[in-house]
């Protein structure tokens, strides 16, 4: 069994929750969350093995269903192995913006049981509702509540932890999915933790997992009889410092709600290598465009352009440059992606991949604005907003720049685009 599979495999079956005193924290995580979206619109589907991800030759698995789990197959693994691993596989390719609004949903959710709600990502989140009591109950009860509304409005499902920390809620939620609901009693984490490979520490990588094995120590229970100071001096004073407080289940961070994406981007990896800068830019034009239509549909800009780029060895790099004002024109993500493209040495490399994000985000309502000196009143920001409500009606695509227009119709050079905003994520 791989590390991975140790990590996330299925828990034992929800049961009696337990004791929930001074477990105010839930670890709410969707179970195959753009998987389950897809069989809302395609229930014949339901009990087969189905991936959904990349399709082209570097396609990469973005969610797997349990019955294709049961074959090895896992998120981040290369397409071309899942194939190969389970060759019956239904694959599908993802639908972002579908996700996207299921999310919005399911967060929604959230929110109405308490305002202290920190997305991890588009389908996980942490929630405290200490202050939620009074109104619906303990908070094994609050969970039952969440998990049900989920299924009920959304018609997808959840798995959730409850506990005194955020690390052990997340631990919890893990070890009970699919669809379960456990409890870490304030008095029975030491017991929980101390069963679980080391591995299973925020930290833990496999690096750090081999040094630990050197020393003996493959459980958390094994970690925590070290001394402090021996910990530190093998593995330095933060990460030492850092995994004895987990190994003892001490974790004081709050939940901290984020009420906007950290960045949006996208990107793009290419079926072939692509050297021919005119390539490149192009792609770059077709990624600024839907990090721009993003922004807008958000109500952010961003003052902080970045592009990335990655090699046939997988090297990669990253170049940004601050904007004196926030932004969410397209035309501007890309004048700058280009600028940084070309000022990165790579501009002859052989890519594998490249993509565009805009970062340090606030509300475009709140960011000043300035027209440039040969900037009309009217212009390209009108233009994209046409645009946006062109795409509304008749989808993304129906209205775009001449330059990602072929011949035939045909798509740019790139596949397998990948769109996120990161809130965590």
């Amino acid at each position: 069994m791989s590390r991975k599979q140790q990590l996330h495999r299925p828990g034992p079956p929800p049961g009696p929750p337990g004791d929930d005193t001074g477990c105010s924290i839930l670890h709410v995580d969707m179970d195959a969350f753009f998987v389950s979206v897809e069989l809302l619109d395609r229930p014949e589907l339901r009990g087969r093995p189905v991936v959904v991800g990349g399709v082209g030759g570097r396609g990469v698995v973005s969610a797997a269903s349990y019955e294709a789990r049961e074959y090895g197959v896992h998120s981040a693994m290369p397409m071309s192995r899942a194939r190969r691993l389970c060759p019956h596989a239904v694959v599908l390719p993802p639908r972002h913006e579908r996700y996207v609004a299921v999310s919005r949903a399911v967060f929604e959710i959230f929110r109405s049981v308490t305002p202290l709600v920190e997305p991890l990502s588009v389908d996980e989140a942490f929630l405290d509702v200490a202050g939620a009591r009074k109104l619906y109950g303990r908070p094994a009860e609050i969970a039952r509540l969440v998990r049900e509304r989920v299924r009920e409005q959304q018609g997808v499902t959840c798995s959730v932890g409850v506990a005194p920390t955020k690390f052990v809620a997340k631990l919890a939620s893990t070890r009970c999915k699919p669809d379960g609901l456990m409890v870490v009693p304030a008095d029975g984490v030491e017991e929980f933790l101390h069963a679980l490979p080391v591995a299973a520490l925020w930290g833990v990588g496999e690096r750090t997992e081999q040094q630990l094995t050197r020393l003996g120590l493959r459980t958390v229970g094994q970690l925590a009889r070290v001394p402090l100071a021996t910990l530190q001096r093998e593995l330095g004073n933060a990460l030492g410092g850092h995994l004895h407080a987990l190994a003892w289940g001490r974790d004081p961070r709050p939940v901290v709600p984020e009420s906007v994406d950290k960045s949006i981007g996208a990107e793009e990896t290419f079926d072939t290598d692509l050297d021919d800068p005119d390539e490149i830019r192009r792609e770059l034009l077709r990624l600024a465009e839907k990090v721009g239509a993003r922004l807008r549909a958000g109500g952010h800009a961003g003052r902080t352009v970045s592009v990335k780029l990655r090699d046939g060895d997988f090297k990669t790099i990253t170049r940004s440059r601050t904007l004196r004002e926030p932004t969410d024109l397209a035309r501007v993500i890309y004048v700058t992606a280009c600028e940084l493209y070309e000022a990165s040495g790579w501009d002859r490399v052989r890519l594998r991949l490249v993509g565009v994000r805009v970062e340090n985000l606030t509300s475009a309502d709140d960011a000043p604005r300035q027209l440039a000196l040969d900037e009309p009143e009217t212009g390209w920001r009108e233009a994209e907003r046409v645009i946006d409500q062109v795409a509304s009606r008749f989808g993304h695509g129906a209205v775009r720049p001449a330059a990602l227009v072929r011949r035939g119709g045909g798509r740019p050079a790139g596949r397998d685009a990948r769109e996120h905003g990161d809130g965590r994520g």
